[in-house]
């Protein structure tokens, strides 16, 4: 065990963050996020929702701070009544950690979402998430002396 580290961050996930560099990203998938078909590396944390992963990770993971929009939400298709109250919570959460809080987000268009993560996503982490919707990318910034 390590101080300071959030425990729901396990020592593959550590690695796998740690060993990425400015402008990797990684999608963060909700239940229903067909991670094992879009993801070149994939780390599963069943039992978690994409908020609590989100918050965990963020405390070390800096966004990127050269690019508009470090974060990336998939849009709701068009015509579907879904609501998205879990994106509130990740603007929150965000805004803890980045001073442009919910101006980190973009929103992009599912099949875009999907093609993202495939094509850019160093990593795919799996969540146990019931909320539709709830999928997210992150773009790591650099990571600088403290």
């Amino acid at each position: 065990m390590l101080k300071g580290i959030p425990p729901i961050l396990s020592p593959e996930l550590l690695k796998a963050l740690d060993e990425m560099g400015h402008t990797d990203e990684l999608t963060i998938g909700d239940g229903n996020f067909p991670g094992h078909t879009y993801g070149k590396k994939v780390i599963r944390l069943d039992g978690h929702g994409v908020p609590e992963v989100l918050d965990a990770i963020l405390q070390l993971f800096p966004l990127d701070a050269y690019v508009e929009h470090p974060a990336a939400l998939m849009a709701v298709v068009p015509d579907d009544p879904v609501e998205t109250p879990i994106w509130d919570e990740y603007r929150r959460i965000v805004a803890k950690y980045d001073p442009r809080g919910a101006a980190c987000f973009e929103e992009i268009d599912k099949w875009a979402f999907y093609r993202r993560t495939q094509e850019k996503s160093a990593l795919v982490i799996m969540t146990g998430e019931t909320a539709l919707y709830a999928n997210v990318i992150l773009r790591k910034g650099v990571v600088t002396g403290s």
